[in-house]
């Protein structure tokens, strides 16, 4: 090759290598431009308490702590829930005391519950009286000096609120209100839910977050049966969701309150497993609809077995203490799916100290997020029910160390079913609102995605969209 052809081929050469050179350098650049960030900025967030770590900090080395207090960090991630902030509609009172019999003298739509308050009626009307605790436990916060203890704290101003709640009596609306009176359309009932349905719609704090944040309350299940499907978008607090579509209500949105028990708690129960003779107990109503009829077919299953007691009973004349007694003095008391699929069984039972064995394939219980219920239960599917001997053997062979260990957590874990007031903490009161704080982060998530195309929704529909029946309702 002659000199000049050499020196052509190593220019070209060179030219090459520069060009390929500089190419995988542009690429690079390009893709390091337009790829994830290594790391967060913290600081840019309001009020953050994340700890920030800056670019030349390795976090495997043992020096990296000096700069961040990790133990404060974790100290903070334990503390207890802060207190929720509820804003409490002041609906007038036909829709909450009024319905208790309390007479109005004008003044507010308010009973003074620092001089008398107004009692709840008795019975099986209790069970469902969930309403009636949490709106005094309310309007108690507004003058209560001691904080300690409490979940929830009634506050005037919505826009500083988690929560809306609506103080409609719905249960006690629909046991004593629900019937036609001589010359009514409609009853008591329906018409004050069409005027809570027309009030709320009209509020600006409902159109503000389309009723997500607000706490409706229809803890007996067929309270709130022409309301419910207008008012879906919000937060309800029920027995079970037996007779809702999993469009209306579900476990991701809404909270599961105790019934309130009617029989009286076992006060310095010395009992153990062997002063309690009976195996098995459970007297009730045995003929039931829908998933009810299992209750008949364990009926001629148990019915002559020594040591179990099955039997129909009620509420009414002598009913509540020999109830009282029969749960007092047996192992263990079955709680089985009715017409829905959850009762006051269940909860007469832990107050009893009787270890409950659920038979309820649908049950949904109040605070199983943070509550282990096989600690203190016993579950078993319908299916397994039904065989032969099943039930009995099991229950059989659960050894007296067993039992007792569970016989002791029931006696930790009654109070969380109490209602009372003044509300105590820990409380049903108190770990309903807790089950609220619990849910306020998902709801807020929806809110905040939602309003994420707002401006350009109202600038081409003309208004914000109002809530409609679910896509999927079927």
């Amino acid at each position: 090759m002659s000199k000049m052809g050499l020196l052509a081929y190593k220019s070209l050469f060179c030219l090459f290598l520069m060009t390929s050179a500089l190419f995988i350098l542009s690429w690079f650049l390009v893709l390091r431009s337009t790829g994830r960030a290594r790391s967060f900025e913290f600081g840019i967030l309001p009020n953050s308490k994340l700890p920030q770590i800056s670019d030349n900090e390795n976090l495997d080395d043992s020096s990296a702590g000096e700069g961040v207090n990790w133990d404060k960090n974790l100290e903070k991630c334990d503390s207890k829930m802060p207190i929720l902030k509820v804003f409490m509609y002041d609906l007038p009172s036909e829709f909450h005391f009024d319905l208790l019999g309390w007479k109005n003298n004008g003044k507010s739509v308010w009973p003074d519950i620092r001089a008398k308050v107004p009692e709840y009626p008795g019975g099986l009307n209790l069970q469902h009286s969930i309403e009636y605790w949490l709106t005094l436990d309310l309007l108690n916060s507004e003058f209560s000096k001691n904080l300690s203890g409490r979940s929830a704290v009634r506050v005037r101003n919505s826009s500083e609120a988690d929560v809306m709640f609506v103080p409609f009596f719905s249960s006690i609306s629909y046991n004593r209100f629900s019937k036609l009176k001589p010359g009514e359309k409609k009853s008591t009932n329906v018409v004050l839910q069409e005027k809570l349905v027309k009030f709320l719609i009209g509020q600006k704090e409902w159109r503000r977050s389309g009723g997500k944040d607000h706490i409706v309350l229809a803890h007996h299940p067929n309270s709130l049966l022409d309301a419910r499907m207008k008012l879906w978008p919000a937060m309800f607090i029920l027995s079970d969701f037996g007779r809702y579509p999993p469009t209306i209500a579900n476990v991701e949105k809404d909270v599961i309150a105790p019934y309130m028990h009617v029989i009286e708690t076992y006060e310095d129960d010395s009992s153990d497993f062997d002063s309690r003779p009976t195996l098995l107990y459970f007297q009730g109503a045995i003929y039931r609809k829908d998933g009810g009829i299992i209750r008949q077919e364990l009926y001629y299953m148990l019915k002559n077995e020594t040591d179990v007691h099955f039997s129909f009973g009620t509420y009414q004349k002598d009913g509540v203490k020999q109830a009282s007694k029969g749960m007092q003095s047996s192992k263990f008391c079955l709680n089985i799916a009715g017409d829905t699929p959850s009762s006051n069984r269940l909860f007469d039972a832990i107050a009893s100290h009787c270890v409950p064995v659920i038979i309820s394939d649908e049950i949904e219980l109040p605070y199983e997020d943070v509550l282990n219920y096989s600690e203190f239960s016993v579950f078993v599917s319908t299916s397994d029910a039904l065989k032969e001997k099943f039930l009995l053997n099991l229950v059989r062979n659960i050894s007296k160390e067993e039992w007792t260990r569970m016989w002791k957590r029931l006696q930790e874990i009654e109070h969380y079913y109490e209602y009372q007031y003044p509300s105590k903490q820990d409380d049903a009161v108190q770990m309903i609102w807790q089950a609220v704080s619990r849910k306020v982060s998902g709801f807020k998530l929806k809110i905040h995605r939602e309003r994420r195309f707002f401006r350009t929704r109202v600038s081409r529909e003309g208004s914000p969209r109002s809530n409609s029946v679910p896509r999927n309702f079927g």
